[in-house]
């Protein structure tokens, strides 16, 4: 059985444990190297209470099976209804349910604090996360071109965008993450 919970710095190791092979074994991730265990603690804790960072549990195991975050959009003040998300499930977890239970929680969470529009740069080709997208509600946006090399190859980045709510005129301020809490339905 899998349970969902907030991750923690305490966390990065396991993160980075899911995190590394995407990052060295293909082209998902544009990052060349791994980060170090610090610099994932860093990215974990800088998301602060304004961006969840979720992990999927094994509950009898207490092995963490994938982990799906949420940051800025862009850094403009304008943007901040909008968030980037990001979904890694460990390789001999994936096609188990794992994304499909993360990813609606974190788009629920979102939803809840407030947030309008989910936006995915999906490293093409990659017709698994593609899929997984689709199947929580992402919309193909755009593409853009031969933007990343890794690999020895030029890379084109498809973007996917999820409406989480309709826009207010004028919108309320996001509430926290704490203040919210993960929202499963």
């Amino acid at each position: 059985m899998m349970r969902l919970r907030a991750a923690t710095a305490a966390d990065a190791a396991a993160i980075l444990a899911i995190y590394a092979p995407y990052v060295v074994a293909s082209a998902v991730s544009f990052e060349l190297e791994p980060p170090q265990i610090k610099e994932m603690k860093a990215r974990i804790t800088s998301a602060e209470d304004k961006y969840p960072w979720l992990v999927a549990v094994d509950a009898e195991r207490d092995v963490i099976l994938g982990y799906a975050y949420a940051a800025a959009f862009r850094t403009r003040l304008a943007y901040r209804f909008a968030v980037e998300t990001s979904i890694y499930i460990a390789g001999n977890f994936q096609g188990q349910g794992v994304g499909r239970l993360l990813y609606p929680a974190l788009l629920h969470t979102l939803e809840a604090q407030g947030y309008t529009q989910a936006i995915a740069a999906i490293t093409l080709p990659n017709d698994h996360s593609i899929k997984l997208h689709e199947a929580v509600g992402f919309r193909r946006a755009g593409v853009y071109r031969e933007v990343g090399y890794k690999n020895n190859r030029w890379l084109d980045v498809g973007l996917w965008q999820r409406e989480l709510a309709t826009p207010q005129s004028p919108p309320d301020e996001v509430k926290s993450f704490s203040n919210v809490g993960i929202v499963q339905r």
